[in-house]
């Protein structure tokens, strides 16, 4: 029976990546579709991927599949080809090509079966994520942006947000999708007869969002075909203007793509004009962060001086201090703690202490 795991460590799969030369392209797809099996559907697309070297996340579940890849782009053909034939759900599904892409987005193929491809909280067996508001293209985008009575909502986490949205865009402010969902009910009850307008990354959230602003009663709902990445990639295409400002966030090791020139987030520890997000160096933090190179520089890379101190220390040493914390330290979830608590980095020294 062939290995449907993989049995090489992390390090040693992101080395053969870095030193990989053949060109990689970076693609994320998704589609809502009944799955029986989902365990036999990911085992058969599993030996398939890893045939034509994909790397990255695949989630699976009875309600679709959701993939963040990179691929060598020789085989990208190949990857259509598999798709089309796995399901006729997934014949002809749109590739969400990379704006910045390098090819070293992933370095290694993780596939998994979950009970669903977006974590939503709905526990109402009568939503059907299916029933989706109409799909807007990129030129619908700018039109519907230049409507006073539409409201765009942004679909993504606040520290997405932060570094970049469409113009005029209401955040709803939360950490996780399955806390947006009623959220986005509740900020636009008086709004439901407007155009409503969700966006996301790639068009996954967003596109679960509108099925359910639907369900809730709203009765103009349309969500962005292909979220920021397909919607800045056509309008580049067609010569529109761009109205997504800043930087688009993505799940890799990238963090981000640039739409605009425009940086509408600052550092989170001088505050100066960024939007580079990086993870603390400590192991015991990886706090996710906006970080200037300059502060990069002073701290090394770390969210605050305790976090530098403990980085230096003896490993021995490190895992004694972290020892009892690190469910503690979950509570800092991505950037929430500026949200909600209106703390700045450097005044966590006291609390991670």
């Amino acid at each position: 029976m062939p290995v449907l795991h993989n049995r090489i460590s992390n390090k040693e799969l992101k080395e053969r990546m870095l030193a990989e030369t053949e060109p990689r392209t970076t693609i994320s797809f998704y589609k809502y579709f009944a799955i029986p099996e989902p365990q036999d559907f990911r085992d058969s697309l599993y030996q398939q991927f890893t045939d034509l070297s994909v790397f990255g996340r695949v989630y699976i579940a009875k309600e679709g599949i959701n993939a963040q890849i990179s691929i060598p782009s020789k085989n990208v053909d190949a990857l259509k080809a598999v798709l089309n034939t796995a399901d006729p759900a997934l014949y002809n599904l749109r590739l969400n090509i990379a704006l910045e892409d390098d090819g070293k987005s992933f370095w290694v193929l993780r596939m998994k079966v979950r009970e669903r491809i977006v974590a939503d909280g709905i526990e109402d067996e009568t939503f059907n994520p299916s029933e989706t508001g109409e799909y807007l293209k990129a030129d619908q985008v700018n039109q519907m942006l230049d409507d006073p009575e539409t409201v765009f909502v942004d679909m993504r986490n606040h520290y997405e947000y932060e570094v970049g949205h469409f113009e005029n865009a209401i955040e709803i402010p939360s950490d996780t999708f399955r806390e947006q969902l009623p959220m986005a009910v509740e900020m636009l009850k008086d709004d439901k007869d407007k155009n409503i307008v969700m966006y996301c990354t790639g068009g996954i959230r967003c596109e679960k969002a509108s099925a359910y602003m639907l369900h809730n009663g709203f009765n103009n709902v349309y969500h962005v075909e292909g979220g920021i990445i397909e919607y800045a990639r056509k309008a580049k295409a067609q010569g529109l203007p761009v109205r997504f400002i800043g930087k688009n966030f993505v799940f890799d090791e990238r963090m981000g793509e640039r739409i605009s020139e425009d940086v509408i987030a600052q550092c989170h520890q001088c505050g100066s004009t960024c939007d580079s997000h990086t993870n603390c160096k400590n192991d015991g933090c990886h706090l996710l962060f906006i970080q200037c190179p300059s502060c990069a520089e002073r701290f090394e890379g770390c969210c605050s001086d305790v976090c530098r101190e403990e980085m230096l220390l003896p490993e021995g040493e490190q895992r004694a201090r972290r020892a009892g914390r690190e469910n503690g330290a979950k509570i800092f979830n991505k950037s929430r703690y500026r949200l909600n608590e209106g703390l700045n980095i450097t005044s966590l020294q006291s609390i991670k202490q």
